[in-house]
């Protein structure tokens, strides 16, 4: 069995320097730690160490030859959490790595909703490489190389190992940010099941898990074969589970009275003169709708139904919706994942190997029905030209049969605005299937006596199908308006073709009105089918070259093809419905690539050092299009040992990224990001930044003559737009480290880590409050002229409707910081042993620099919550553990942070501005304004407790119970404006105390 098992079961307890040493129990295990003080230097002298493989390098070499740190996770601290997210484990448990996509925060997104990925460093999904047993596999989303980890089965799971730092030149593009590998069962033997469920102690949440596994060897032990099977089901978390998501709440800082405001029945007002039960933030998307609304702060503002009866009393914010009871906190989701692996050695020399993995993931997402209003924009695509417009219901023909006579007897000759829930048509459903094929296929071995050789041949195949029901189709909603009465009283649709394709006159006048036979002429049930796959041939061999004085030199050569195919297809090509329309589009790509990796002994127990060892690797790879050039990766790293405990190391990497297929060649797709509109608060002589370019708008300016001001209420609509311009990213990544194992304090080691970050025209967009700074208050004129104005669309109201966020190279993302590392294990005698971890990372900078209209500008987003970017994160736990008791105490801290830097700086230009009138004696001075309400965020601690216990049942058969409390003191974090039910996903999106217990089975 051989080759394969017995290296990795090597990597699963690392014994020297760098590597640090790794219980087999152990919960988190940092791989950049200490030498071992337990092996003596003489006894290492006697016998040479053993080589092994280790994430990150494909040489074979020993525990002194690798100088980028490494995290580990093992198959004990994964069932110690107690979770049945793999994603969520590696979240919860390292503080370098961060949530990508999850079940509490892509509620808005059209395609990653039910994925489940990481981010290290906060660089990116698409910037964290995810490998399964050391190689590449088939994506989970078109928007980019996005592995979900709820594709691999649980029990499949013997151990997790990230590098968080350049990987490039091992692995090639995606890899800046650093890799995580998954690594499967190698040599467990015997059947286990095991069932676990848990329930927040608030209600919701519930979960629940069965995972099974069966391994053997066959063939007189010369072969091993292992199958796993994973079904996890989240039944998600909703409005109505948690009080402080029906609080309603609409926030504003007032540059006038310098206050805080809340939304009232009576408009904003100062939160100082109101209580919580004050606040508003309806919707007037009512069932009934609401007609000719003259504003949405005022009484008697319009008409309105409450139910059947018709009202000309409208206030939005006292007879309005509350349209969050329709957000879920936590999407729900189903996963069933299936693998099997198999190895036989054929001789001595040759081992072949064949893995296959199969997962079906389904979410549900319901959400609200449809609400929408007379100029609601609409993308629509002319398949024959490609060329995208837009198109919107428009008003309620003056003619309309069923319009009642007080309503048109003040309508307009144009017609009457409207908005409206289309409660008739039905809630939508966002419902995402995700089925995941990976295989592979190889065979390894040694040639030239000491040399390994790999040949393998995988081939990925991913199938999404995502439907959206009870959208509507704009064009049927607009015909179907647009009626007449016969002279028999019979009322029908207008126009003759709309009629011969089955059009239904619609009444949109009271709670109900919609008939069935209405609600299926205009109802859309759109698909979106996403296609994926991926084949790739890899070889390589590894070996020493030749021996130096301080030892061999270590070696690695290989090559790599890939071929990348996809496609995006839906049953609208044409668009015109009310969903984030997204176009179809298909691409490929391949890629070819060479690379070759060396490790050099320069100096071995010699005065001053007891060894220093240099690494070297690069990696060239040539993609099929044409705007990419040759994507280079090189690194080299020195691991210097002064003396026995005590050990330097030093990685420089340059990585380069290519641009993906989506990036390249998207057309626009549909999404939604919250950001400010910079017209916010125009008047008539309002003197704000941009505010004069403001008023040259339309709907802006007939928004402030009928009312006053202008209020932002943009719907946050910003599609993505690929670039077919963009080039590769460039990335410099430095890191230095110590790491102690001092003999006067036995199985004690402490590791520290500095890392700095540089990625050059790096693959981004700009902000939203960017792209509409540009426009409106910015070196470059106003107008049609300006290309970011030329990005911005707003209805006739003056509201935002549309930013698009187009991808371009920007000049640079800088991050850098450290991480500290820390364990003890101490042994209490007949009373167990006790095990100490610690973990702490901190972030100095994180930035992003970019070239606009005025020249170059950076904005800094470390202590930012909007961008997840916690300057301090720690992890801690102390495990007691006694023959077969387990007893775990682990604590999670996240620092303080602010919750938005450009609402921040918005207000500190208040504050200056107020200072100034302070200074010239106005009138307008206010003399005691207010902080920020809701801006500067605590640092949140949670604490968790699991136990464990197993016991003999008969000869050759155990059960192992488990439970545990995750969040004990049921911590949610603060209060968040903005949140997604005033949570945030950081602080576990308001899922609170979580109670499990569990069992496991084996024999």
């Amino acid at each position: 069995m051989g080759i394969n098992t017995k290296k990795c079961s090597i990597a699963a307890a690392i014994a020297f320097a760098i590597s640090g040493n790794a219980w087999a129990d152990a919960e988190i295990e940092r791989q950049a730690v200490a030498q071992s003080n337990n092996v003596s230097q003489q006894a290492a002298k006697k016998e040479a160490p053993e080589k092994i493989t280790v994430t990150g390098s494909r040489i074979k070499r020993d525990s002194f030859s690798v100088a980028t740190p490494i995290a580990t996770m093992d198959r004990n601290a994964i069932d110690d959490t107690g979770l049945g997210s793999l994603s969520e484990i590696l979240v919860n448990e390292l503080p370098q790595v961060s949530e990508g996509s999850s079940n509490s925060n892509s509620q808005s997104s059209v395609q990653n909703t039910g994925l489940s990925t990481i981010d290290l460093r906060e660089l990116g999904t698409n910037r964290t490489l995810t490998l399964i047993d050391g190689r590449r596999v088939v994506s989970n989303s078109y928007s980019g190389n996005y592995v979900s980890l709820s594709t691999i089965p649980t029990s499949m799971v013997d151990k997790v190992e990230i590098i968080t730092g350049g990987a490039s030149a091992a692995y090639g593009s995606d890899a800046i940010a650093g890799v995580v590998n998954i690594i499967t069962q190698q040599d467990k033997e015997g059947f286990s099941i095991k069932a676990r469920g848990g329930e927040s102690t608030e209600g919701g949440a519930k979960e629940f898990t069965i995972d099974s596994d069966f391994g053997t060897t066959y063939g007189n032990e010369r072969g091993y074969a292992f199958l796993s099977l994973t079904y996890d089901e989240q039944k998600g978390l909703s409005y109505w589970d948690r009080d402080r998501a029906q609080q309603m709440d609409s926030w504003t800082y007032d540059d006038d009275e310098m206050c805080n405001q809340m939304l009232t029945e009576s408009g904003y007002q100062c939160m100082r003169d109101i209580s919580r039960a004050d606040w508003r933030s309806l919707s007037d998307s009512i069932p009934g709708g609401v007609f000719d609304e003259k504003s949405s702060t005022r009484p008697d503002a319009g008409f309105w139904y409450d139910g059947q009866t018709l009202r000309d009393d409208w206030h939005e914010e006292r007879y309005g919706i509350d349209y969050n009871q329709y957000t879920m906190l936590k999407v729900p989701d189903k996963a069933l994942a299936i693998a099997g692996k198999t190895e036989f050695e054929v001789n001595d020399d040759v081992e072949v190997y064949f893995q296959a993995q199969y997962s079906r993931n389904t979410s549900e997402n319901l959400k609200s029905p449809e609400s929408e209003d007379e100029c609601d924009s609409i993308i629509t695509h002319d398949t024959t030209t490609g060329i995208f417009g837009s198109d919107c219901i428009g008003r309620i023909p003056y003619d309309n049969p069923y319009m009642p006579e007080e309503i048109r007897e003040q309508a307009s000759s144009r017609g009457v605005k409207w908005d409206r829930n289309f409660i008739e048509v039905g809630q939508i459903l966002n419902k995402n299937t995700r089925d995941t094929l990976r295989t592979w296929a190889g065979a390894r071995g040694t040639i030239w006596n000491d040399w390994d050789w790999d040949l393998s041949v995988s081939y990925g195949k991913f199938k999404q199908e995502q439907e959206r029901s009870n959208e509507l189709f704009v064009a049927n909603v607009r015909n179907a308006l647009n009626a007449e009465v016969l002279a028999d009283g019979t009322i029908q649709c207008k126009d003759a073709d709309a009629r011969a394709e089955g059009c239904v006159p619609l009444n949109l006048f009271g709670e109900g009105s919609i008939t069935p036979e209405a609600a299926d002429y205009i109802r859309a049930n759109t698909e979106i089918t996403s296609n994926i796959e991926q084949t790739t041939v890899m070889g390589y061999v590894a070996g020493d070259l030749f021996d130096m004085p301080a030892g061999a030199v270590s070696s690695a050569f290989g090559f790599e093809y890939r071929k990348d195919e996809q496609s995006v297809e839906t049953n609208v090509p044409e668009g015109g419905v009310t969903f984030n329309y997204v176009p179809d589009f298909k691409g490929d790509v391949s890629v070819y690539e060479a690379f070759g990796e060396a490790a050099i002994p320069l100096l071995k127990d010699v005065t001053g050092a007891q060894s220093l060892d240099l690494e070297v690797s690069a990696r060239f790879a040539d993609y099929s299009w044409s705007s990419t050039g040759l994507i280079q990766s090189y690194k080299t790293g020195l691991i210097y040992v002064p003396v026995d405990g005590y050990m330097v190391r030093a990685n420089w990497a340059r990585a380069q990224r290519a641009p993906t297929i989506t990036d390249l060649m998207s057309p626009p797709r549909g999404d939604y990001d919250s950001f400010n509109d910079i017209c916010d608060g125009v008047t008539a002589t309002s003197t704000d930044a941009g505010h004069d370019n403001c008023r040259q708008d339309p709907g802006i300016a007939a928004t402030i003559a009928a009312d006053g001001e202008f209020e932002d209420d943009n719907n946050g609509y910003s599609p993505n737009v690929g670039n077919s311009n963009l080039k590769e990213e460039t990335a410099d990544t430095f890191t230095l480290g110590v790491s102690i194992a001092p003999s006067f304090i036995e199985d004690f080691r402490l590791a520290v880590d500095y890392y700095d970050i540089q990625i050059d025209d790096a693959i981004t967009s700009l902000s939203n409050e960017d792209i509409i700074g540009f426009c409106y208050d910015s070196a470059l004129p106003f107008g049609d002229s300006n290309e970011f104005c030329n990005d911005i669309t707003r209805n006739t109201e003056g509201q935002i409707e549309e930013v698009q966020q187009r991808l371009i190279n920007t000049d640079e993302i800088r991050t850098k910081g450290y991480d500290v590392a820390a364990e003890y294990l101490y042994d209490l005698d007949e009373y167990g042993s006790l095990r100490f971890k610690a973990d702490w990372t901190h972030v100095i900078e994180y930035s992003v620099t970019s070239t606009g209209p005025d020249g170059q500008f950076s904005d800094t987003y470390e202590g930012v919550l909007v961008n997840d970017l916690f300057e301090d994160k720690a992890s801690a736990s102390v495990t007691w553990y006694k023959n077969d008791v387990r007893v775990r105490w682990s604590t999670r801290y996240k620092g303080a942070i602010r919750r938005s830097q450009s609402t921040y700086e918005s207000w500190l230009e208040d504050m200056a501005a107020n200072d100034e009138r302070c200074a010239q004696g106005s009138d307008a001075c206010v003399a005691a304004p207010e902080a920020l309400w809701g801006s500067e965020l605590p640092s949140v601690t949670t604490h968790n407790i699991s136990a464990s216990y197993t016991m003999d049942i008969g000869k050759s058969s155990e059960l192992r119970v488990f439970g545990g409390i995750n969040n004990l003191f049921d911590e949610n974090g603060p209060y968040i404006l903005g949140g997604r039910g005033n949570y945030d996903s950081a602080y576990g999106g308001g899922r609170g105390r979580f109670v499990y217990l569990g069992a496991q089975y084996s024999f």
